[in-house]
């Protein structure tokens, strides 16, 4: 259960990322709700899990998820290049993630 908490909360920090993108083009109360739900989420469910896995483990799969989620987001919805190498760099991110997890 604390695998799926770290990776709600990492998917929470990418909406949370979005949010900022959004808050820069409309500055209002909805966005910096949205931006502060997103956040304190990903916050809420990062403890949880940290209660079960190893803080070191937790924190670097939670950014890595973070990190490249919103890459991959702001490639998507908002005109960031979409270079292969850049693109090869977020593989590395997910690629290194998925080894603390089958370490971990």
């Amino acid at each position: 259960m604390a695998w799926v908490m770290l990776i709600a909360a990492g998917i929470c920090e990418m909406f949370g990322v979005a949010m900022i993108g959004r808050l820069h083009k409309h500055r209002n109360w909805q966005s910096v709700c949205l931006l502060l739900l997103g956040f304190g989420a990903s916050f809420l469910l990062l403890s949880l899990a940290m209660e079960t896995l190893p803080m070191g483990i937790a924190y670097a799969i939670w950014t890595g998820i973070g990190a490249s989620g919103g890459a991959v987001l702001g490639m998507l919805f908002y005109g960031e290049a979409r270079d292969p190498r850049r693109i090869f760099c977020i593989v590395l991110i997910l690629g290194a993630v998925a080894g603390l997890k089958l370490i971990g």
